[in-house]
């Protein structure tokens, strides 16, 4: 089992837990991972993290891809990879309609296709076997719309990158989990319950059929982010995984636009999901929170005593997922995985 460690975006003052990404990497971490919604951004602290450490990977888990152009995002990638000796994972996903549209003042869109044009793009730059053009329904290289100057032109990027550098996407539709099968190298999920491989195989193995027989679960990595709070009071260590469940399912996005209260719904909490979302909306997030069931909690994370996390990473190792990529900021809980799992 690979282990990766996901450090997220800052709150209100921007900070790097050092300590524990220096000893994930000395326990045998494969990888680390930032991200970013509306303040912190991902590239930045992990180009800290790239100047502090030697040899853990560096993923961006997620960068938005309506923040950035295509070649931006590919500009950035090729430089931290070379910068980091070749460490970089390419992380990226839609955001939402609410951060899309709220923050970055953007169209969001389709999704599906802005993604599939958006990795084409990427992988002609680090290609380098041509000068980019690309003419779709999301992106337009060179531009010729309203505005246009006339004179852009397809150009080659000047700094040579790595063709094969992989890609990932955040998914837990299944039309972005085929999607995510059929173009990227990885998919990264949330709240992955490894006793429900059946919501993935589907959308996999459709995803893997459109590639001709090139992909397979050989050569492309199922990623999910899990929680882990270790520690002897279960409730407790429940407690923080309460609060998100009940933020992402109730509040993150708007009623008739939420992904993630649409996948607890998949993971069979149907009527969980509409009662907390009911609640939250409305301002009662404390009975939110006290309706996320204890058991959905304990299927998609890692709380307790570090025998009964032990008891649970069975699950993880018996299921086709390879990499774990958990959220934690204690450095004792990366000892332990490392010694459980590694």
């Amino acid at each position: 089992m690979r282990l990766g460690l996901v450090t997220g975006y800052s709150g209100a003052q921007m900070g790097m837990p050092m300590d524990v990404i220096l000893q994930a990497e000395k326990a045998g971490f494969d990888s680390v991972w930032t991200a970013e919604a509306y303040g912190s951004d991902a590239i930045v602290p992990l180009t800290w993290i790239a100047a502090l450490t030697k040899k853990i990977r560096l993923g961006t888990g997620i960068v938005q891809m309506p923040a950035r152009t295509p070649a931006m995002t590919a500009m950035t990638a090729m430089t931290l990879d070379a910068l980091s000796g070749g460490r970089f994972i390419l992380g990226i996903g839609p955001s939402g309609p609410q951060v899309v549209e709220g923050w970055h003042g953007v169209p969001y869109g389709k999704p599906l296709q802005r993604t599939r044009e958006y990795i084409q793009i990427v992988r002609k730059i680090l290609a380098r076997e041509e000068p980019v053009e690309h003419h779709g329904s999301e992106f337009n290289i060179p531009y010729t719309g309203p505005g246009a100057s006339g004179l852009g032109k397809p150009l080659k990027s000047i700094l040579h990158g790595r063709k094969d550098l992989p890609i990932y996407t955040a998914s837990i539709s299944p039309k972005g989990i085929a999607l995510a099968a059929e173009i990227a190298d990885g998919v990264i999920p949330v709240w992955m319950n490894p006793e429900r491989w059946d919501i993935y195989d589907a959308p996999l193995k459709e995803g893997f059929a459109r590639t001709g027989g090139k992909k397979s679960l050989a050569n492309f990595d199922v990623a999910p982010f899990v929680s882990c709070v270790m520690g002897n009071d279960i409730e407790k260590c429940r407690m923080p995984i309460r609060a998100m469940l009940a933020l992402y399912i109730g509040g993150m996005g708007a009623r008739q636009k939420n992904f993630y209260n649409d996948y607890a719904k998949r993971l069979n909490y149907e009527g969980e999901a509409v009662t907390i979302q009911d609640l939250y909306l409305t301002g009662k997030k404390s009975e939110a929170m006290a309706l996320v069931p204890n058991k959905l909690i304990d299927e998609v994370a890692l709380v307790g005593p570090k025998e009964r996390i032990k008891e649970r990473l069975a699950a993880w190792k018996a299921s086709p997922v390879k990499t774990m990529l958990i959220n934690t900021s204690s450095i004792e809980t990366v000892r332990a995985l490392a010694d459980i799992a590694l």
